[in-house]
């Protein structure tokens, strides 16, 4: 399914700016953005720290319809508020996205304001997953907000997830790694990224609760690079 107002959204995108009220918003919100390559377990912390009643999780806006899940259609206001592209576009001209990208040329997804001032409403840590154009998108205009790069212990650990996670194309499984190792170097190569080796979940949520804290453990953001360079390093080996 194709844009209907393609160049339009791809005009608006090329110099979004947010607009001075809902900049406001961003002031004093503590947001933490999950990146994480695949099956590195971020939806399951993502589910355990909601629990907590600490965090509010961000849903995305999209104008691409709902889809079938594992025999599940997906729900508004759940997955993501699905909305027409004329009412995106609106928003987007009034400057009320956090951040918004055209994915595969059929879709605009973004972070409305709306969903900004629900966690700050609600004295809530907002926390979303992202992509790496959304991180780099985002910290443009929040440059406080904490970049967690969640890591699988081992790429034996990382591979054997992936298997579970069922069947999927040689060229699925190899785009995803591609993926990955795009987020690896991008997360080397800066220091926008605070590293989470997700090996248990208990301690794992546990480590992103005192990160959110400011108590980041020096000792554990040497071994995460060490890691993601290991990892990126086994990669090679793929491409």
């Amino acid at each position: 399914m194709n844009l209907k107002h393609y160049d339009q959204f791809k005009q608006i995108l090329a110099d979004y700016q947010m607009s001075d009220h809902a900049k406001e918003t961003l002031e004093g919100l503590k947001l933490v953005l999950f990146l994480a390559p695949t099956s590195s377990g971020r939806n399951t912390l993502i589910k355990e720290l909601l629990k907590t009643g600490e965090y509010h999780f961000i849903i995305s806006d999209t104008t691409r319809p709902p889809r079938i899940n594992n025999g599940v259609l997906e729900r508004n206001g759940v997955e993501y508020w699905f909305r027409d592209e004329e009412e995106v576009l609106a928003d987007l001209q009034t400057g009320k996205y956090l951040e918004a990208e055209i994915l595969h040329e059929q879709q605009v997804s973004g972070i409305s304001v709306r969903e900004l001032q629900k966690a700050k409403g609600e004295h809530k840590v907002a926390i979303t997953d992202i992509d790496l154009q959304g991180v780099y998108n985002i910290i443009k205009v929040k440059p406080d907000a904490l970049v967690m790069l969640i890591l699988p212990p081992s790429f034996d650990e990382w591979q054997r997830r992936i298997k579970d996670r069922g069947i999927m194309t040689e060229d699925e499984y190899r785009r995803r790694l591609q993926t990955a190792s795009r987020i690896f170097e991008s997360a080397l190569a800066k220091d926008d990224f605070v590293f989470v080796i997700n090996d248990k979940i208990e301690d794992s949520v546990k480590k992103i609760h005192n990160i959110v804290k400011g108590q980041i453990d020096l000792d554990e953001q040497k071994q995460g690079r060490h890691l993601t360079k290991q990892l990126l390093k086994e990669l090679k080996g793929y491409f």
